[in-house]
């Protein structure tokens, strides 16, 4: 495994945990009203469905990337188009919807179930990965999984650190509080954004072929 595919694969570990999504909105909502710490709780909990579903991301991508290019290719622009979808709903949003408040029960266990529910974590995961690693495609094979696992989880726990230092902020607290539909529509706009780079990235992959 060469030090490009350690790092790139950190990177999408790192952009899978911070992108905005479910979880992140509920990091921010629980950090506003009652403190990194509960977001910590939370997080550690959420880490385990993180890893499960960035470990089942990187086998697809493994198999498709070995059946073929093109499969590698229609993946990387069905997961790039499913990312628009979420993100044009996001920029819709009338409203946040209200954060679960766990008042310092159970949170651990609130994000471990959370984390392995999340119908939308398996798809943006694989969006994410294939995007950053589609270069890497040939590249990639069974024997380097041990230590995709290592930089993925590298990139995931960073991720939480720069969310937690985000959430805690208390400017950042008392915006999002005030003005969560706006963060929701921003959020909207990062999906489209990312989506369409998986989308433009396939494409260059057929039309270099």
């Amino acid at each position: 495994m060469t030090l490009s595919v350690f790092i790139a694969t950190l990177i999408a570990g790192f952009v899978y945990s911070v992108l905005p999504g479910p979880a992140v909105l509920l990091v921010f909502s629980l950090a506003a009203q009652h403190g990194r710490s509960m977001g910590a709780r939370f997080l550690l909990g959420h880490m385990a469905g993180d890893v499960i579903w960035s470990a089942l991301a990187f086998a697809s991508i493994l198999g498709v990337s070995q059946m073929g290019p093109m499969l590698f290719e229609i993946l990387g622009a069905g997961c790039g188009i499913y990312l628009v979808y979420l993100g044009i709903k996001a920029m819709r949003a009338k409203n946040i919807g209200e954060a679960p408040v766990l008042r310092g029960h159970r949170p651990y266990r609130a994000g471990f179930l959370f984390g392995l529910t999340n119908p939308k974590a398996y798809p943006v995961a694989v969006a994410v990965f294939t995007a950053l690693l589609a270069r890497y495609a040939l590249e990639l094979n069974w024997s380097s999984l041990p230590m995709i696992a290592l930089a993925t989880w590298l990139g995931i726990v960073l991720g939480y650190v720069v969310t937690l230092f985000w959430a805690g902020l208390p400017l950042v607290r008392k915006f999002f509080l005030t003005h969560g539909v706006v963060v929701t529509r921003i959020i909207g706009v990062t999906f489209v954004l990312f989506g369409a780079k998986s989308i433009v990235d396939a494409g260059r992959s057929f039309h270099a072929r």
